[in-house]
């Protein structure tokens, strides 16, 4: 796995860590994702990394086994320690995604969280569109009101971003639905403080196509939601240049 091109990663420093294992786990994790350690690579011994640490042998084996329980590194006798490969590591880990908050977010980790989001929020909005409460479509409305009220390329706006997209998932009425908005919130934030609307005519193109998903969901026109939906991911790829 090669490092991306610095010039195509944006870097977003997620929260840190507290403690001595989980600190080393966060770095070498980082190491992982970043390609500084590529898929397959061999870490150094344990005498190279407590040296490099300055941990005991106890809490830099601590940190191998939480690298090993996330999918990223696989442990055989008289093999060491290996990346595994990127298929293994397990996405929905908060840690995980953090780090690659922190590693740097590429436009192939754009490209697979809108493929995890396509898969899921469509569905999510027409499931919305058929037992949406009164409450849901308030709390709907005064997110895109906060949307186009906020200038595009803030922080608030993408705030008010996912405020509706997890409401629409809560709306669902299907809690796996809600649990997957809520294990990758810090991934989705990322992404739409990313894909926000850089000029007054994206804004209020981005602020109408979130308003025809809410419409839809308070019409209780599932195909409508779901179409909707899929329209903003597909903008929001195109915004940050991950389409294709």
């Amino acid at each position: 796995m090669r490092a991306p091109n610095a010039s195509q990663i944006i870097i977003i420093p997620a929260r840190r860590s507290h403690s001595n294992h989980a600190e080393v786990a966060r770095t070498i994790g980082i190491d992982i994702i970043a390609g500084r350690y590529g898929e397959g690579a061999k870490l150094p011994g344990d005498a190279e990394l407590t040296l490099i640490f300055g941990v005991s042998r106890p809490v830099l084996r601590e940190s191998v086994k939480t690298l090993v329980a996330k999918g990223l590194l696989s442990t055989k006798a008289r093999v060491g320690t290996v990346v595994r490969e990127r298929a293994a590591w397990n996405m929905f880990d908060a840690d995980v995604l953090a780090w690659h908050l922190d590693a740097g977010i590429d436009k192939r980790f754009l490209r697979d969280l809108s493929e995890i989001r396509l898969a899921v929020e469509p569905r999510a909005a027409a499931l919305a569109a058929e037992r949406r409460s009164a409450d849901d479509l308030a709390l709907m409305r005064q997110a895109v009101a906060r949307m186009k009220d906020q200038p595009g390329a803030s922080e608030s706006f993408a705030e008010a971003d996912l405020t509706l997209h997890v409401a629409v998932a809560t709306a669902s009425g299907n809690p796996f639905m809600r649990s997957i908005g809520a294990v990758i919130e810090a991934a989705l934030r990322a992404s739409f403080v990313l894909s926000a609307p850089g000029d007054a005519r994206e804004h209020d193109i981005a602020v109408a196509a979130h308003e025809r998903i809410v419409e839809a969901i308070a019409d209780a026109d599932a195909e409508a939601a779901a179409a909707a939906m899929t329209n903003v991911i597909f903008n929001g790829l195109r915004r940050h240049g991950a389409a294709g």
